[in-house]
């Protein structure tokens, strides 16, 4: 298991217009030949956006985009034709395959916070997709298939454990709260790549959220 604490994510965005970004893996200028990818997550980004702040219109491809805002509602707008306004508790996906653009943005009121994590699809190419699920439950993971990958999210009372899925790439992220893995108090930001995971088990030192990636 390795551990990657919140104060070592590379720093990035603009914090003069509002963006701010903290990034788990290799980014932009931001080069580690050492962190490109775990399983087939290649970004696990923090997003903090102003009122009125966002990204422009930019292009992707090939990658699987799995977005869960935490606080405040994130407007998307793609090149497919969707808009959509995703809250806390929802879980979108954007596959680009062979090509698509969007914009991301901050329209309303209060601060917005969201995890960003990008996915190497099993086969390039294909049509761009979208979709949103509305407030996901704890028991019903979320599967993106293109990735080999399925997103289990947890919500845990102080005290409370949590399997673990067993997986040959288990990649676990504190949104909030505090947790105990193998040992290892994980705090918000904190992060644990588990390779060939196996009966693991998380306790929540204290009310607790948590992504949980499971990859082939």
């Amino acid at each position: 298991m390795d551990v990657r604490r919140a104060g070592e994510r590379f720093s990035g965005g603009d914090p003069e217009g509002g963006i701010e970004t903290f990034h788990a893996f290799s980014f932009g200028p931001h080069y580690d030949p050492g962190n490109l990818r775990f399983g087939a997550l290649i970004a696990c980004n923090e997003e903090h956006l102003a009122p009125g702040a966002g990204f422009d219109e930019h292009p992707h491809s090939h990658t699987e985009i799995v977005t869960w805002v935490v606080e405040g509602e994130l407007t998307h707008r793609d090149s497919t034709g969707h808009e959509t306004v995703v809250r806390a508790g929802d879980v979108q996906r954007l596959s680009s395959a062979a090509g698509v653009r969007h914009v991301e943005r901050n329209d309303g009121p209060a601060p917005l916070t969201f995890v960003q994590m990008w996915l190497a699809p099993l086969e390039p190419g294909g049509d761009p997709a979208y979709e949103i699920v509305r407030g996901i439950a704890d028991s019903t993971p979320y599967a993106v298939p293109e990735a080999g990958a399925m997103l289990h999210v947890r919500r845990l009372a102080a005290g409370e454990r949590t399997a673990v899925p067993d997986g040959a790439y288990v990649y676990v992220h504190v949104v909030r709260g505090e947790v105990r893995l193998d040992g290892e108090e994980l705090r918000p930001g904190d992060a644990a790549r588990v390779t060939d995971a196996k009966a693991l088990e998380a306790v929540a030192v204290t009310r607790a959220e948590l992504l949980v990636w499971e990859m082939t």
